[in-house]
């Protein structure tokens, strides 16, 4: 009995340790990936760099309440805003289409034209299953060498960091959104989130889950983008 409770003490006392130290790993490598990329997200238009486009990663147009989703409408509002400003002069709209009820891409499509944006001007990505993806696609698949990231500012950290790691000339516009607390459920899934980046770059050294054809942006104007994806 003897011997039970003092295994017993020992086990609790580990796994105390062993979650005291996965908090600070985590709190570590949220400081870092946010004072890392800090200086790169911009909350003033007229601060930010020009870029020929702008990359708006996807998010639902809907709450889980199924009210509008004022994260995605902050999105579309700054997209549109930086084309009609001429910040930008294409725009990349990369978010998740996993079956015909649900398509981020076409949703974002159809606002920012509602909103001013040109057809012509916008590139559709339907495989930007994550952001890590989004970014790394506008790489490898649309051939941009620089880029602006169009999202909210907890969320552009985490894209401006990939983009760095990938070598890439990023800005970011932090688009308008409804506070997040430190405590909310999407905070503490960013929070994840960016751990889970720091692994799948330095780590897992992981691609895109899918690539398919090279599809370049095309920023003198002649040739206008498949918009059928």
């Amino acid at each position: 009995m003897k011997f039970g409770r003092h295994l017993g003490r020992r086990l609790r006392r580990g796994a105390l340790i062993a979650a005291v130290v996965a908090l600070g790993l985590l709190a570590l490598i949220n400081n870092w990936v946010v004072n890392n990329t800090y200086a790169y997200v911009y909350d003033d238009w007229s601060l930010l760099p020009d870029n020929e486009v702008g990359l708006v990663l996807g998010t639902s147009p809907l709450t889980r309440g199924g009210g509008a989703n004022p994260q995605f409408y902050g999105r579309i509002h700054a997209a549109a805003q930086l084309y009609q400003l001429g910040k930008i002069k294409r725009i990349i709209v990369s978010g998740a289409n996993p079956d015909s009820t649900y398509n981020e891409p076409r949703a974002m499509r159809r606002e920012l034209v509602k909103s001013g944006v040109p057809a012509q001007a916008i590139y559709m990505d339907f495989a930007g299953f994550r952001t890590f993806d989004s970014v790394a696609r506008a790489q490898v698949v649309f051939g941009l060498d620089r880029v602006t990231i169009i999202t909210q500012r907890y969320h552009a950290y985490r894209a401006v960091f990939v983009a760095k790691k990938l070598h890439m000339k990023v800005a970011a516009y932090a688009a308008p959104s409804d506070e997040i607390g430190y405590f909310n459920r999407t905070m503490l899934r960013e929070v994840l989130a960016r751990m889970r980046v720091v692994l799948d770059i330095y780590v897992l050294h992981t691609a895109p889950k899918f690539l398919g054809t090279p599809q370049p942006v095309d920023t003198d104007g002649s040739t206008p983008p498949d918009t059928d994806g």
